[in-house]
């Protein structure tokens, strides 16, 4: 089954795929999903996904900014690849997929954050040529506002 991979660019594209970002945040409700995604598309937010047969079986949000310790980049978000469909090559997909798009646009490199206990997506990450540059710090200041 051939299997096709497109940028999502609106909101009406992202929520439809929302049963996909349910293996992620499994008690997203779509209107906290569509209030974020409101946040998120003016800065820059989009997301890549891959189908197969119409239907959605992985996908990733990616930021693109400018900082000042690296010039323009890519961050990769939330990357979720359906269950039943690992193994693949999907993950590389997307992974190519921003790759190619980062060089187009003169970015210097990609980002992502992996959760520290994540061996899986480190192990992937590795094999995708990305190494770690340091510790992502965070201060939680509301729990029940985590998704």
């Amino acid at each position: 089954m051939p299997l096709i991979i497109k940028e999502l660019t609106t909101i009406e594209e992202m929520l439809a795929n929302i049963e996909v970002m349910r293996f992620l945040y499994p008690a997203f409700t779509l209107e906290k999903y569509e209030s974020y995604l409101v946040e998120m598309i003016p800065h820059n937010y989009k997301q890549v996904a891959v189908f197969e047969n119409e239907i959605c079986v992985a996908v990733s949000g990616f930021w693109s900014g400018t900082k000042l310790w690296s010039g323009k980049y890519i961050e990769i978000d939330n990357f979720i690849v359906h269950p039943e469909h690992r193994s693949k090559g999907l993950g590389k997909m997307m992974t190519d997929y921003v790759d190619a798009l980062a060089k187009e646009t003169g970015c210097t490199m990609i980002v992502l954050d992996a959760f520290t206990g994540n061996y899986t997506a480190h192990r992937f990450y590795y094999n995708q040529g990305f190494v770690p540059k340091g510790f992502h710090f965070l201060k939680i200041l509301n729990e029940e506002g985590l998704s």
